[in-house]
């Protein structure tokens, strides 16, 4: 498989500004992999394909609001900061993006809110990358209060309006408990507690792991050869308890279904000889693309994905190239909404 095969044409149109009004009313294509068949749905359907005993794993991961806007030091520009992630907590050091970045060296101070918050940048780590440290005179727990206080919600590039009251709850899973993303992951947008309890009460369970997605994740590939791109690390929390709950589901024969190319990457970076989820506290760098044997889930729910992107190489491996290109082309056709706030996919 080449960078080639993974190219199709968007219309624009199709790329989703808005979530569902009822998160749990986006579109469902459900796709049957042993036959081929496609249904179009509803998401709240999907409770008629699990039964008692089936699991669902999900990514409990929080967002926290990344996008800060602060001022140049002498010239007063507004620089973009985008937080990546947070490198030392006692000295203020965090990993970050800066946009206009021919702007920013190091040595110069960025001034943020009413000049209540100002960071040095000390290092260069890409060609858009910097290393912040902020100086901050009150406690850790006063710095971040601020840091949350100054941030916005980091909605993705592609969303060109500005951001929304909603956003703050919408660009967040119902279930998100553990902060340390930059971006949701997506597939659980759709997950009403209605839904969740409707399931639950139906006897599916919903094992919790941790990935903290960042920005990598959407980083174009840019090789034709897929084996040479390189994925940038997330940090990946799986307890032994969510993998009782999956181990168990796997030893009955049961469905056990991944929410989401992120809960899909965390548990096949930690597999047992005897294809068993294992307990895990690290970081995966972990890429997913044909060809490539599922260890864990049988069945996944995931967005439509963009052109050339990492997770429709996922995908891919998932249900089959031919397949996927065929239910892609009804997406479009059927006008179903791509990407972060879009419609949903089921794959059985």
């Amino acid at each position: 498989m080449k960078l080639s095969n993974f190219d199709f044409k968007l219309p624009p149109e199709l790329l989703a500004e808005y979530p569902s009004e009822n998160r749990d009313e986006a579109r469902l294509m459900v796709i049957h992999r042993d036959s081929g068949k496609i249904e179009h749905r509803l998401f709240k359907d999907l409770i008629d394909y699990f039964d008692d005993g089936d699991c669902m794993i999900i990514n409990n991961t929080k967002v926290f609001p990344a996008r800060m806007y602060g001022n140049k030091e002498k010239t007063g520009a507004t620089i973009e900061v985008f937080l990546l992630r947070e490198l030392n907590a006692e000295q203020r050091l965090w990993d970050v993006i800066v946009d206009p970045a021919r702007k920013i060296r190091i040595g110069n101070k960025l001034f943020f809110g009413d000049d209540d918050l100002v960071a040095e940048v000390i290092d260069n780590t890409t060609s858009r990358g910097r290393t912040l440290r902020f100086l901050f005179d009150g406690s850790y727990e006063e710095f971040r209060a601020k840091l949350l206080a100054l941030g916005h919600t980091p909605l993705p590039k592609y969303i060109k309006r500005a951001e929304e009251p909603m956003d703050q709850e919408y660009y967040q899973t119902i279930y998100a408990k553990n902060e340390g993303a930059v971006a949701a992951p997506t597939a659980g947008l759709h997950f009403s507690k209605q839904l969740m309890k409707r399931l639950e009460i139906k006897g599916v369970r919903f094992p919790e792991i941790t990935l903290h997605v960042g920005l990598g994740t959407f980083n174009p590939v840019e090789v034709e050869d897929l084996s040479k791109h390189k994925m940038d690390s997330e940090q990946v929390i799986i307890s032994p308890e969510a993998c009782q709950i999956v181990n168990e589901t796997i030893d009955q024969k049961k469905k056990v279904c991944a929410i989401g190319t992120t809960c899909m990457r965390a548990i096949e970076s930690s597999i047992s000889s005897e294809k068993r989820l294992n307990p895990y506290n690290a970081w995966t760098n972990k890429f997913i693309f044909p060809p490539y044997d599922f260890s864990i889930a049988n069945c996944m729910v995931t967005n439509f994905h963009t052109p050339r992107s990492t997770l429709l190489m996922m995908i891919s491996a998932f249900m089959g190239h031919e397949l996927m290109m065929e239910a892609y082309e009804q997406a479009i056709k059927e006008k179903y909404k791509f990407y972060s706030y879009g419609d949903a996919m089921l794959i059985l």
